[in-house]
């Protein structure tokens, strides 16, 4: 298992419930975690995570789809 330097966000303040990130060391990887849940690692790549962000910023998650998802 890779031993990761977790970073904690900075909207975080003082929050003990937070999403904290961690680069894989050589660029191709991106994990997060939650700190209240610590053991479970999401993975992913720059790219992903990159179009994961815009589509958020943009509303693509804004509305809540009725009858399942």
């Amino acid at each position: 298992m890779s031993t990761y330097q977790w970073q904690k966000s900075s909207y975080s303040a003082d929050a003990g419930n937070c999403v904290n990130v961690a680069a894989d060391g050589n660029g191709n990887g991106i994990a997060l975690r939650e700190s209240d849940d610590p053991d479970v690692i999401l993975t992913t790549t720059p790219a992903a995570l990159r179009a994961f962000i815009r589509a958020a910023k943009d509303g693509a998650f804004d509305r809540v789809q009725q009858g399942g998802a």
